[in-house]
């Protein structure tokens, strides 16, 4: 197969009325404890400093975690990967990670599947604030953080995802899909970049 470079993309940055997407930054993905968590320090403390920054502008936050309330649902998903059955109601997994600054505005999302569009009320709420374009965040950059974005692009949204602010169990994945992300659906760039875009 012939390949041709690069496609042409434009920067498209963030509109007026942006929105802050936490993607699963939960107990369960940052403690290395949990068959689905990796260290994530970094990640974390790059999202501290967005939400402070989205609060003070009090623009919209939005954090979403994977529950599974009922042994049927998403029954593929978790026959693939055997560890989401840790994401129960009753686990601490499901948890938000204790050092995230969450405001009581603040929208939390659950979801079942990778995207945090697919099978949520994400869309129509992100609508009713005249929300224009996001800033995605969290875990991991290859699975959820990825799905959500593109998700993003579908939906009509300007996406921005912030370098530090997402991470991955493998590095290898983590680069690839950044620049994947990068090359076709959504800006990505530095925290500091992301911050001096909002008004």
């Amino acid at each position: 197969m012939k390949t041709s470079g690069a496609l042409q993309k434009k920067i498209l940055g963030l509109g007026n009325h942006p929105a802050l997407i936490i993607v699963d930054v939960v107990n369960g993905f940052t403690d290395p404890d949990c068959p689905l968590g990796v260290e994530a320090d970094s990640v974390v403390a790059a999202n501290i400093t967005l939400m402070e920054a989205f609060h003070q502008r009090k623009l919209p936050v939005f954090l979403t975690t994977v529950i599974f309330r009922d042994d049927q649902v998403a029954r593929v998903f978790r026959d693939r990967l055997p560890a989401l059955e840790l994401l129960k109601p009753e686990s601490n997994w499901v948890d938000f990670d204790a050092r995230l600054p969450i405001a009581d505005s603040d929208i939390v999302i659950e979801k079942l599947h990778a995207s945090s569009f697919h099978g949520t009320n994400l869309n129509a709420q992100l609508r009713e604030l005249n929300v224009d374009s996001l800033v995605v965040t969290g875990l991991t950059t290859s699975g959820c953080v990825r799905a959500t974005t593109v998700d993003g692009l579908q939906n009509d949204y300007r996406v921005v995802v912030p370098i530090e602010a997402v991470g991955d169990r493998d590095l290898d994945a983590h680069n690839a899909n950044l620049y994947d992300m990068n090359a076709k659906y959504a800006d990505v760039v530095s925290v500091g970049e992301v911050i001096a875009q909002l008004l």
